[in-house]
């Protein structure tokens, strides 16, 4: 039909994905190699000879005494001092919580519209978002916008808890102390890098937590809440049907972390001024931001991702490779945008909370004295 792609078509379109995913993950494990090389090289350097007596107690040699004060005034303003591990952990469980608590009414709409099934001649169960919001107010009231948020709210706090932790460690293996001074260029890559290191993290939590979140919204009246469809799930397929959608959950979540942080940390370092800090207000916007532009990139994974968990079993043989395939072969590839509208709506006020959540908890460390 009209805007549907033949058997070779879809093969072409999917291999030309599946290729573009490759390139990414080569792009990352070349730079995760080039890392790991540059660190076994400093760490050689490090016996390449004893240091002087000046170098053990940091005393300025004759040389640095010989440079003009006004050389010395002019080194470049120190970066910003990153957060413990510790700090990110907790901080980034409270932005966590406040990302459900503004973006889940949000979320059902947006899962809704994604898996409603389009029958050729007929109109589509929902015209849009707000047709979207209107019934599912009609069948459940304002809860029914709430539907499934247990098992978000129980997975999401944690999971960002972990995932602002795998951000803190991937800096640690991809940046150093000049990357915050300059967050342009090569050094925004290194930060994206450390946010999509954070997928290793989340991943384990999150594959299976949207797997029943996304049952629970789309198959209303089935379920008696998360246990019943982790019950339901083991006993029908096992771990495996629980985690279905782990692979495409990380792919996701990985390249999405890239520019989630690196959008994050320019646009915050944009709204620095000079010398001083960013507000709470240049966060928020910064936050949202980065969702926005997070989503922008992998809405279609999210679609095809969200199209495999709900499918009945067997359905999808190859993944989110035959939902590709299927969706386009059926529908068009315009619909792994489906749900454009409510994703970005929700974009902005839940990822503004998120990092809200988290800079608020920081500077709460901060003011207590708490490293």
């Amino acid at each position: 039909g009209r805007g549907s792609f033949s058997d070779t078509e879809s093969a072409i379109v999917v291999g030309i994905f599946l290729g573009i995913i490759f390139l990414i993950v080569a792009f990352v494990l070349i730079r995760l190699a080039f890392v790991l090389i540059r660190l076994a090289h400093k760490k050689a350097h490090l016996w390449d000879g004893v240091p002087s007596h000046a170098a053990y107690c940091n005393l300025p040699s004759e040389t640095d005494k010989l440079q003009p004060q006004k050389q010395q005034q002019q080194q470049p303003p120190a970066a910003e001092k990153q957060p413990s591990m510790l700090k990110s952990f907790v901080a980034g469980g409270v932005g966590g919580s406040s990302l459900v608590f503004v973006g889940h009414p949000f979320d059902t709409i947006k899962v809704r519209i994604q898996t409603m099934k389009v029958e050729p001649g007929k109109a589509p169960p929902y015209a849009g978002m707000m047709d979207c919001a209107r019934k599912t107010i009609a069948q459940g009231g304002i809860r029914g916008l709430y539907s499934g948020m247990s098992a978000p709210l129980i997975g999401v706090t944690p999971m960002y808890a972990l995932c602002f932790l795998g951000y803190s460690v991937g800096k640690k293996i991809f940046c150093d102390e000049t990357t915050f001074r300059d967050v342009s260029n090569w050094n925004l890559v290194q930060i994206g890098m450390a946010g999509a290191f954070s997928a290793v993290f989340t991943t384990p939590i999150l594959a299976p937590g949207e797997r029943i979140k996304c049952l629970l919204q789309v198959k209303k009246g089935e379920f008696n809440g998360p246990k019943d469809v982790v019950k339901h799930l083991y006993k029908t397929g096992g771990l495996a049907s629980v985690n279905r959608g782990f692979m495409a959950t990380f792919l996701r979540d990985s390249l999405a972390s890239f520019f989630y942080f690196g959008i994050y940390e320019k646009l915050k370092k944009a709204f620095t001024p000079e010398g001083g800090k960013c507000s709470m207000a240049g966060s928020l916007v910064a936050g949202g931001l980065a969702g926005i532009g997070n989503w922008l990139i992998v809405l279609p994974i999210d679609t095809l991702k969200t199209r495999f968990q709900v499918a009945p079993d067997g359905t999808y043989k190859h993944g989110i490779r035959s939902v590709f395939a299927d969706m386009l072969r059926r529908e068009g590839l315009l619909t792994l945008y489906r749900g454009f509208v409510p994703v970005m709506v929700r974009a902005f006020p839940a990822n503004a909370a998120c990092f809200g959540g988290y800079e608020a908890t920081i500077r709460l460390f901060d003011y207590l004295g708490i490293d």
